[in-house]
């Protein structure tokens, strides 16, 4: 039974740290992984994306130098660090395996004063 399973989100406010984790299981972890994200009214974009190997990363621009996607193949988990978070990181984050077809049920991230 394939599953994918983030955790780590909730409130936080302007200028603080957040590490979200996904767990995944029930398929081959040797596959690229991804963050996406999706605020209320807008659609679901692309946060970061990780090589199966780890050797390569990509960012929206709009996370650049604020966010690292790392990754443990050893434990079947990608990881996304979020530093300096603004109100408009404000969005529920999915963690996908993406040329699988497969995602996760999302974790909501919340930056406010």
């Amino acid at each position: 039974q394939v599953q994918v399973v983030e955790s780590g989100g909730g409130l936080v406010q302007p200028g603080g740290s957040l590490r979200l984790s996904c767990a995944a299981s029930g398929f081959t972890f040797s596959v690229d992984m991804s963050w996406y994200r999706q605020a209320p009214g807008k659609e679901r974009e692309l946060v970061a994306f990780i090589t199966s190997a780890g050797d390569s990363t990509t960012y929206a621009d709009s996370v650049k130098g604020r966010f690292t996607i790392s990754r443990d193949n050893a434990r079947n988990t990608v990881y996304l660090q979020m530093n300096s978070l603004k109100p408009e990181d404000t969005a529920v984050y999915y963690c996908s395996a993406l040329s699988r077809g497969y995602w996760g049920q999302g974790t909501q991230v919340t930056v406010s004063s």
